[in-house]
């Protein structure tokens, strides 16, 4: 791959239109304000991040989230364009690396808009309804590839859904973003029928002519059948996300009274030498408020794990753009970091994930979801009914539940569910179970 073709202007939906207008602002910079002001953007914050969402405490939604793997994976993106420029000193297209900021940003804000409600576990429990729940019943009316598609629903390849489809009444190219946004947000860059033990896979049989439009205008070669190499901004988009989700997830829990002081401090700590880690404590000394503490521990780790995954990203330049790279930047940062920061997913397993409050989420996101996807199935399956068409008079019109071909009515289904926030989905849900009425 090179980079004269991975950072292109190019907007899908739009290849034959050429505006001759000087904008104040890139075409990259465009993309990112047409994300921050869109609707599937808004609704991120009434999305679980880990815990529930915020009571007198404040903790992370998917929209804060977002905005802060954004704002760590521009810097990572800088750093990373700062030493390539110094690198390609010269080459007719060196100006072009000066986009990578906003193009990962961009990305960053866009790699959680196809996640359900309810957390991490909302893409398990839609998964499961078709490997386990009443969805099996649709196992032979599916092909093998449109089965694979639902029994290992993956939040990455609904975003990229999400981006690119042409929803009833929208316009062609779905979003109309860059190419190079696009292609930075595919984790995994091939089908669900290659998506293994671990379910992941970066686009629907629906969208993979999309993205073989998108591979074949950048450059990104097919390795071997359905297998591409990722975009090389991906990995920086990843990184971002990494390190927030484990960082910032370690200090709601420490405002929640999870993880105590004392072991945030020393995880946090490990991440420097011991004269650094010295001149550290001597800071906080300093400091009377803990969160004060924890949040100065925290800018000073992320601040260490974007300049390092920098470092890392370009040492390894010629093996990402070849499609060799293998594993993530973060697990290829300086020992020191990596166990620092494997300690923390350590202690994050063992106090967060299954912590009682998050597991209470998991437990009624799960009985919310499978009610849902039910009802809102049957009623795509068997329109005639007389409570699906009340049921379907509540469907979003741009989701195609009426087509005459089954996996697309499927696909609106988990369009419409995939794209409820958690107060959306429980209104509904106590709504379809006559818990609640309007007010008369």
């Amino acid at each position: 791959m090179t980079w004269t073709r991975l950072i292109s202007a190019k907007r899908l939906g739009m290849e034959a239109y050429h505006d001759p207008r000087r904008h104040t602002r890139t075409t990259f910079q465009r993309d990112y304000d047409r994300m921050i002001f869109s609707s599937p953007f808004r609704r991120l914050q009434n999305k679980t991040q880990v815990f529930p969402l915020p009571g007198s405490i404040f903790v992370h939604n998917r929209l804060t989230h977002s905005l802060e793997v954004a704002s760590v994976g521009r810097s990572m993106a800088n750093g990373v364009s700062r030493r390539l420029m110094e690198r390609h000193h010269g080459q007719p297209w060196v100006e072009k690396l000066y986009d990578l900021g906003d193009i990962v940003a961009t990305a960053c804000l866009c790699h959680d808009l196809g996640n359900p409600p309810f957390g991490h576990s909302g893409e398990k429990t839609i998964s499961t309804f078709f490997s386990e729940g009443d969805g099996q019943c649709l196992r032979n009316m599916l092909s093998e590839r449109e089965w694979a598609d639902v029994v290992n629903f993956e939040g990455n390849a609904n975003s990229f859904r999400l981006l690119t489809h042409r929803f009833v009444g929208r316009r062609e190219g779905g979003f109309a973003m860059s190419y190079s946004v696009l292609a930075s947000i595919v984790k995994y860059p091939h089908s669900s029928l290659l998506a293994g033990t671990k379910g992941k896979f970066g686009f629907f049989e629906s969208e993979e002519p999309t993205w073989r439009k998108v591979a074949a205008e950048l450059g990104i070669p097919e390795l071997s059948p359905g297998l591409f190499a990722r975009h090389p901004l991906v990995y920086i988009m990843e990184a971002a996300d990494d390190i927030c989700y484990q960082i910032m997830d370690l200090e709601d829990a420490h405002k929640l009274k999870i993880v105590s002081l004392g072991e945030i401090t020393e995880l946090f700590l490990s991440f420097f030498t011991s004269r650094r880690a010295g001149e550290m404590k001597t800071t906080m000394d300093r400091l009377d408020d803990p969160n004060e503490k924890v949040a100065y521990l925290r800018s000073n780790v992320i601040g260490a794990m974007v300049e390092d995954c920098a470092r890392v990203f370009v040492e390894n330049e010629d093996a990402i753009l070849n499609g060799k790279m293998k594993g993530e930047l973060v697990g290829h940062t300086d020992p020191r970091l990596t166990d620092a920061y494997n300690a923390c997913s350590d202690k994050a397993w063992e106090k967060i994930y299954r912590a009682p409050e998050v597991v209470d989420i998991e437990i009624a996101g799960n009985r919310i979801i499978t009610y849902l996807m039910g009802a809102l199935m049957d009623a795509v399956m068997n329109p005639g009914k007389n409570f699906s068409r009340l049921l379907l008079e509540k469907f979003p019109r741009q989701y195609d539940s009426r087509s005459e071909d089954i996996y697309t009515r499927v696909q609106s289904v988990l369009d419409h569910v995939s794209g409820m926030t958690d107060v959306y989905a429980l209104d509904l849900f106590r709504k379809l179970n006559g818990h609640s009425l309007p007010a008369v």
